[in-house]
């Protein structure tokens, strides 16, 4: 059966969990604690006779049960407790920056990134301002000059940010970096070549290529995460505004998906002339 059958056959059911905020909260709080009544409401901010119908009826679907005055999910309701959970976690990272996306190409974070995007919901837009027309950039620069290591995926390229990475790696910080061709047809070029060529002295120092093209620009240390994007219907990077967050889930979040781009990609090889070698594809 297909969604929208199932959806049509079970409704009520679907309803009567998604439309209940309080039957919402409870399942929410059972997934980290076992509170009794008088915990449920103090979370919810209701009283008890509004509480115990939606407890009778999460307790009649076989979601929840009581024990010793304490409530707890069954085995099927932490799976739907858990369902709930990612939702409002997905809704809570749309709803907090829509403006973000709303403005920008998200085509370069594939589906299973954007099902997680919950996961940067604490997450800051950083913008440019006519009083401060390198807010971004800067704090950019900040956030690479404090990294123990770095991790970035770029489809732009700027003699600025290309100093910036050569200093942390001559001063051991390990950078890889994921690029698209295009990139990499700039770097065998001057004002670029000649640092490239030194930089690839360093074994902390790794160019990672892709044929994909890339859509996302994101710089993970262990502090920071840095997320850029194209602006909507053109092909222009936007440098103006970026997505910054300090949080560990989001931190976490900009790592796996430049593990996703880097297992895609192939190691570059200098001696190549600026070519990916299809034989140096392990993770060294």
């Amino acid at each position: 059966m297909n969604p929208l059958d199932s959806y049509e056959h079970y409704q009520k059911s679907i309803h009567s969990i998604f439309s209940s905020r309080l039957k919402i909260q409870i399942l929410l709080t059972l997934i980290k604690e076992h509170p009794p009544l008088s915990r449920l409401r103090e979370v919810t901010g209701s009283t008890s006779q509004a509480l115990i119908p939606k407890i009778r009826s999460l307790e009649s679907q076989m979601l929840i049960e009581s024990r010793n005055y304490e409530y707890y999910l069954t085995p099927l309701g932490k799976a739907v407790a858990t369902e709930v959970s990612n939702f409002v976690s997905l809704m809570s990272g749309i709803t907090r920056h829509k403006e973000f996306w709303a403005i920008h190409d998200l085509s370069g974070i594939p589906d299973e990134f954007l099902q997680r995007i919950g996961e940067l919901q604490d997450s800051e837009v950083k913008l440019d301002t006519q009083v401060d027309i390198m807010h971004v950039y800067s704090h950019f620069l900040k956030i690479v000059r404090e990294a123990a290591y770095i991790h970035g995926i770029s489809s732009i390229m700027s003699p600025g940010l290309a100093e910036t990475v050569a200093e942390r790696v001559v001063a051991g910080v390990p950078v890889e970096l994921v690029v698209n061709k295009q990139v990499t047809s700039l770097l065998g070029k001057e004002p670029y070549i000649g640092q490239i060529k030194q930089l690839f002295k360093f074994q902390n120092f790794k160019i990672w290529v892709t044929s994909e093209d890339l859509k996302v620009g994101i710089t993970v240390t262990d502090k920071y995460l840095s997320v850029g994007l194209f602006k909507n219907d053109s092909n222009l990077y936007d440098s103006s505004t970026d997505l910054f967050s300090q949080v560990p889930d989001a931190i976490g979040w900009g790592e796996d998906l430049f593990s996703y781009y880097r297992d895609r990609s192939v190691l570059l090889d200098l001696n190549a002339g600026l070519s990916p070698d299809e034989t140096r594809q392990e993770h060294t």
